[in-house]
């Protein structure tokens, strides 16, 4: 599918980043949000994509093409989170 999610670009942004692990604190920090804000952009775009539930964000995110499996924390963004390691991992 692709972007038939109705999600906007910053959700998308942070959906990506919910389904490789990032906590709302690293997301907050690599996109130099508050905190609060990011936790706003997640409860709306887990009420688009139709779930209450965290863990099936990860899914919705490949199935609507958003992340792959295979997709990790870009370079930039682990020096950022100061993560050795992408959430896949």
């Amino acid at each position: 599918m692709s972007e038939e999610h109705g999600l906007t670009p910053r959700q998308v942004e942070i959906v990506r980043l919910i389904s490789l692990g990032c906590s709302v604190k690293e997301i907050a920090k690599l996109l130099g949000l508050a905190p609060s804000t990011v936790d706003n952009h997640r409860a709306r775009a887990m009420e688009i994509l139709g779930t209450d539930k965290a863990v099936l964000v990860a899914r919705l995110a490949m199935w609507y093409g958003i992340t792959t499996p295979d997709e990790t924390l870009t370079p930039a963004e682990k020096r950022k989170s100061g993560r050795p390691d992408d959430g896949w991992n």
